[in-house]
Order: C-alpha cells, then sequence, then structure tokens
C-alpha cells in the first residue's frame, strides 16, 4: 500500500518538481563547490606526481613546489656520492616569457629535466618522444594548452625568451590550475631560455652544459632499497648545508596545505556549497510547510482518531526523506556530467570520490530533514477539533 507520505509527496507534482529542482540545485552546487575544492588541491600537487623519487631536496628556505630558491647543480651531481643514494637528479622550475607570433607576450613555467633520466617523466606524451628533448631548444607543451598558447603542433616555432623554440612533443592532462603552462624541456635548453643574453641570430649555438654554479630547483633523489629515509635525510642534509629535504608525500602535503590555508580558495568555495544547503533547506522546508497546510484537515483527523504526534512527524519526515534521495540522485549525476565536461574542455578537475558522494548525501539528508522541522511544527500546535470546523 502506497505511504501516506509519498501520497502527499505526489499529491502536487507540479509543486514536487520544483522541490525536487531546488533539491538538485543545491545538491549540485554543494557538490561541484566540494569537487573543484578537492580537485584544485590536488591539482596543486600534479608535477609531483609524476615524480618518482623517494626524497626531494630544495633550498632551506622552500615554502612550496612553486616557491623556492635557486641551489646549485653541484648538489644533484654530489648528491649521488652520498651513501644510501642510488639516483639523483635536477629539476628546474622557473617561471618564463612566452611571445606569441603576433607579439604579445604570456607567462608560462619552464620545467627544465633530463630526458634520459628516470626520477621524472611528464607523461602521457601523445605526440613526440621525450628523448627529443636533447635537442637545442626544443620544448613540450600540453594539448590543453596548444589552444592558449596558439601551438599548431608538433615543429611549431614560437618565442620563448630571447631564444626560439620547436615543439618535439605533446603531452596530455599534464597541466595545473594553481599554475601557468607548463613547458617541458632539458636541463640545458631551460638555462638557456632563462638567460638574459639574446642570441646573436636566429641560429644560435646549443645551449652549454650546465657548469657546477648553474641554478636549479630540486635535486630529485632515489635511495637504495636497503636505506632508511629519516637517516638518509638527516645525512643530505649534513652534507649540504643551507638545504632542506622531504619526502615526496612530505612535498605533496606541504604544497597542498599552502594551497588550502594561504589562500582564499577554501573559504570562497566553501561559501558556495554553504549557499547551496541555505537555498536547498529554504526551497525544501517552503513545499513541506505548504504541503503540511494544504492537508492540515487530513493530519487534525488522523488526531482526532488517536494518531500519536511521532506518527504524524514520521510522516513528514518521511516526505522529506523521499525528497532528499529523489533529489540527490539527479543532482550527483549532473555533477558528474559537469566534471567530465570541464576536465576535457579545461582539465579543470571537479574530483567527486566515494567520500564526497557519501557526505553530501548525508548533507542533503540532514538538509531536508531539518527543513522537515518547519513542518513539524505546525502540526505540533494542530488541533484536532478543526476537522469539526466549516
Amino acid at each position: 500500500m502506497v505511504s501516506i507520505a509519498r501520497k502527499n509527496l505526489f499529491f502536487d507534482l507540479p509543486r514536487f518538481i520544483v522541490a525536487q529542482a531546488g533539491i538538485m540545485f543545491a545538491v549540485g552546487l554543494v557538490t561541484i563547490q566540494t569537487g573543484i575544492y578537492n580537485g584544485f588541491t590536488r591539482s596543486s600537487t600534479i608535477l609531483i606526481d609524476h615524480a618518482e623519487a623517494d626524497l626531494w631536496m630544495a633550498h632551506e628556505d622552500m615554502r612550496h613546489l612553486d616557491l623556492t630558491l635557486p641551489i646549485p647543480y653541484r648538489w644533484a651531481t654530489e648528491a649521488k656520492t652520498v651513501e644510501g643514494v642510488a639516483e639523483a637528479e635536477a629539476l628546474v622550475s622557473r617561471g618564463s616569457i612566452w611571445r606569441y607570433a603576433f607579439g604579445e607576450l604570456s607567462v608560462i613555467r619552464i620545467i627544465g629535466l633530463d630526458p634520459q633520466g628516470d626520477l621524472f617523466n611528464p607523461q602521457p606524451l601523445v605526440a613526440g618522444q621525450l628523448s627529443d628533448l636533447d635537442q637545442p631548444y626544443t620544448i613540450t607543451v600540453d594539448a590543453l594548452d596548444q589552444e592558449s598558447l596558439d601551438v599548431s603542433g608538433i615543429n611549431h616555432t614560437a618565442e620563448i625568451g630571447s631564444y626560439r623554440a620547436r615543439v618535439v612533443g605533446i603531452t596530455d592532462g599534464v597541466r595545473s590550475i594553481v599554475s601557468n603552462p607548463f613547458v617541458f624541456t632539458s636541463l640545458e635548453n631551460a638555462n638557456a631560455f632563462n638567460s638574459p643574453i639574446a642570441p646573436a641570430s636566429d641560429s644560435p649555438d646549443p645551449p652549454p652544459p650546465l657548469s657546477s654554479e648553474s641554478e636549479i630547483s630540486f635535486v630529485l633523489i632515489r635511495a637504495t632499497s636497503d636505506t632508511s629515509l629519516a637517516a638518509l635525510k638527516q645525512r643530505l642534509m649534513n652534507t649540504f648545508p643551507g638545504s632542506r629535504v622531504v619526502t615526496q608525500a612530505e612535498l605533496a602535503q606541504i604544497t597542498q596545505d599552502y594551497w588550502r590555508n594561504s589562500t582564499g580558495v577554501g573559504y570562497i568555495l566553501g561559501l558556495g556549497a554553504v549557499v547551496g544547503v541555505i537555498v536547498g533547506t529554504v526551497v525544501v522546508g517552503q513545499i513541506l510547510y505548504s504541503s503540511v497546510a494544504d492537508h492540515i484537515r487530513e493530519f487534525g483527523t488522523l488526531k482526532a482518531m488517536g494518531s500519536s504526534d511521532w506518527f504524524i512527524y514520521r510522516v513528514i519526515l518521511e516526505q522529506a526523506l523521499w525528497m532528499a534521495v529523489l533529489g540527490y540522485i539527479p543532482g550527483m549525476l549532473l555533477s558528474m556530467g559537469v566534471g567530465s565536461w570541464t576536465l576535457n574542455a579545461q582539465a579543470i578537475q571537479i574530483l567527486i570520490n566515494p567520500v564526497t558522494a557519501a557526505a553530501v548525501f548525508v548533507v542533503t539528508v540532514v538538509m531536508c530533514s531539518g527543513a522537515a522541522i518547519f513542518a513539524i511544527q505546525k502540526v505540533t500546535r494542530l488541533d484536532p477539533a478543526i476537522v469539526f470546523k466549516s
């Protein structure tokens, strides 16, 4: 037999549809805001995710991945001699200037790496090979940045700093919403692109090898299998005064904490989610209150027949729970659709994991149950004699 709650719920179909639209909006807003927050945090460490290092060594004043002072290249070569180090590779991360063919400028982030190395690998490559970066003044860009950087494809040439660069590879999805477009190249090319000295001709000499004092950003280190990372960290900091050594997980946490706590992003996204909950609560509360008002004589009849207040409260709460479930499902599907679209179109990840989905469902149930309180208050003050009034 159909319950009283469901009969009341579907009694006025247009009103029911309006209520579900309000809940779907609230669910979508909360989910998308939370997903953007999670995706934003995850995006801040996308470069770290492409490394296979146990430890990262940087300047002692490093604050996070994108904010550190340079260290000398000799640290990368000397680190290989430290007990417990299996491999050590240099990594450069610097801002630079991209000049379009029509003369305008844009800011990019140059990532210099060892194309023959094992500890940093910007994959997947959908065109070209990483080894092609060994050629002078060659770069790879991401497919999602091709339009914004006006790159037509492989062999496209552009000007970085004072040098002409040739595109030899295209990555797919190696992009962060908290950073300028990544442009990957070799360590030598990165050093040249950031040189203030302009080349004498359109065909400059190949960039020179890095000297011991050439500036890099990080040293990526892989430890031997029998080495304690805690002991190796201390050994490296003792060997290189002025250094800071962290594990890959620690660096990711440091960077995520910075973007979460030192910017207003979390506050703004959280405010949007709160607005969604308020809107949903108001819509559901209004619909339930109107539903109770429309059926006030029926509820009065139930009380006159001896029904307990709890029975009537349960009817209203059941209506609220049905509204929560029926609004949550399309709202979550809509959020997933928006997330898929933004990822493919702009590489903006709306990260909706099972924990997020479950948390939003709990919020939706609480929101609808809380809204039912407004309707319950009307029934609480109901006089059963109302059924005898004309």
